[in-house]
């Protein structure tokens, strides 16, 4: 059970006022706010252990190095992979995808294919064009219906020998559909396919079980999980990762350099080069903790009840339309009214205190087939409340008034 009360007084920044009005924060599918336990434990690192990790001997770089291992195992935990050494720092889910897309350039030859969806995120697009160029490689899309949802048929039939990876996200930054992301990675595991899944806005909403999926690699944000802007992690099976080539060079990284030639170190830190976001990923930790208090079910919970007042209360906007009505769907409305441009509505409200996105979300393909510009998207948090989507309604009936 939320205590919303006590949870909001937890995000400093909900309690402060834009333009007059009181702040209601709809934009959490871009970034999370942070609980006061997350911008203390940051600001904690660098007042008490402030030190370089993994490379001395003396006490605060000890320190450092225990509370980032630690979190590590924390995260391990959290996602349940099997290995410590499977859970990889990254500054974010871009970083995660172009590491494993980087790493995939040794293993396509021309006429392979790689599968996306017609769903993703553009940093879960443009890195595989790109592998695609590099190699000769197809890329192969898995088309879309008017729901939103993946067209599970096309998948079925495009999927073949030919498929070397499959990458799909878990759930859709845009619309907000969940995908069947077990099934479709059993799918590709019967063609011999790599599968990687971008959970960035899953992990706000669920604990991935990546034993149970079986997915072969797993990315995410920080910033989205109520952590630090600038981490994220890459879950890869240690398979792969032992299969796949250092993404980058320098120190940590390595066992031994000389000039005549370099051995790398065993994982994690094969792909770990350079001083890392040391506090983040200690506080990427905390996060997870904090959400953990809260319990995943909990948050899940409130949130559909969220989705569903404010899917309804929207609704009686005539001329509203909703894009992305699957009945698998996390807390995001994404919606136009009709005749106005999203960016119009999006300014207006800003001016009553509503934070919401505007635009095509990254994912300009879901914008093209659905032929629009782009979307106003509401997506909420647990720390929101069914008055905050009534004021939303309010904002946006009179946009639609002054701009009609």
């Amino acid at each position: 059970m939320i205590d919303i009360h006590k949870i909001r007084a937890d995000f400093p920044i909900l309690s402060q006022t834009v333009n007059g009005k009181p702040l209601v924060y709809f934009d959490n599918a871009a970034t999370s706010q942070k609980p006061q336990v997350v911008i203390d434990a940051e600001a904690n690192y660098y007042k008490e252990i402030n030190a370089n990790i993994h490379r001395g001997v003396h006490t605060l770089s000890q320190l450092a190095t225990d509370a980032y291992e630690a979190s590590r195992i924390k995260i391990q935990q959290h996602i349940n992979a099997k290995f410590s050494q499977e859970v990889l720092f990254t500054s974010g889910t871009t970083h995660g995808i172009n590491l494993v897309a980087n790493g995939f350039e040794s293993f396509l030859k021309p006429g392979d294919e790689v599968m996306v969806s017609a769903l993703e995120h553009h940093s879960n697009i443009v890195p595989w064009q790109m592998l695609c160029e590099k190699t000769g490689a197809k890329l192969v899309v898995i088309p879309m219906n008017e729901t939103g949802e993946l067209i599970q048929s096309e998948y079925e039939r495009l999927v073949s020998d030919k498929t070397k990876m499959v990458t799909v996200n878990h759930i859709s930054n845009a619309l907000g559909t969940i995908n069947p992301i077990k099934r479709m990675i059993k799918k590709a595991h019967e063609v011999g396919a790599a599968v990687l899944i971008d959970g960035a806005q899953a992990t706000p909403h669920l604990k991935p079980d990546v034993q149970d999926l079986d997915c072969d690699f797993y990315v995410f944000s920080g910033h989205k999980i109520c952590g630090p802007t600038g981490t994220g992690i890459l879950y890869g099976k240690e398979a792969w990762l032992n299969k796949l080539p250092p993404y980058q060079g320098g120190g940590e990284m390595i066992a031994t350099v000389s000039f005549e030639k370099t051995t790398y170190a065993e994982l994690p830190h094969k792909f770990e080069a350079g001083t890392p976001n040391i506090a983040g990923g200690i506080v990427l930790g905390t996060a997870i903790d904090y959400l953990n208090a809260i319990g995943f079910e909990n948050i899940a919970a409130y949130e559909h009840e969220l989705l569903e007042y404010g899917t309804k209360r929207l609704l009686e906007i005539e001329g509203l339309k909703i894009y992305g009505t699957s009945n698998q769907k996390t807390s995001v409305i994404s919606f136009n009214l009709d005749g106005i441009h999203p960016y119009d509505v999006g300014t207006i409200i800003d001016k009553l205190g509503i934070a919401v996105r505007t635009g095509h979300h990254c994912a300009q393909p879901i914008m093209d087939f659905y032929k629009i510009p782009g979307t106003l998207r509401a997506s909420f948090a647990f720390y929101n409340t069914k008055e905050e989507i009534d004021a939303l309604v309010e904002a946006v009936k009179k946009a639609q008034m002054m701009l009609s």
